[in-house]
């Protein structure tokens, strides 16, 4: 039986539909999985300090930054009492 003749089972033709999803969508998944470990190796290049390229902002920072320790005391905040959302509302308190 050649693949050209008409007469094919619908078993056949359900299969070979199954058989193109299923090499179609492992190769797409390959292509794309490719690609992103392909991508992801660009993180591991060196930069120069004075690069424009910034991956984090512990990078753009540096070495310098410092960060506030747990206990530090930062006072109460309220962010719905702001002078400007005051003036904006046309109420003062």
């Amino acid at each position: 039986m050649s693949p050209f003749e008409a007469s094919s089972s619908p078993f056949e033709v359900a299969f070979g539909a199954l058989q193109g999803l299923l090499l179609s969508t492992g190769f797409i998944l390959a292509l794309f999985v490719g690609f992103l470990v392909v991508a992801g190796f660009c993180k591991f290049r060196r930069r120069e300090p004075g690069s424009a390229i910034v991956r984090d902002l512990a990078e753009c920072l540096g070495s310098g930054a410092e960060y506030l320790p747990p206990t530090a005391r930062s006072g109460p905040v309220d962010q719905l009492r702001t002078p400007e959302l005051e003036e904006q509302s046309g109420r003062e308190q």
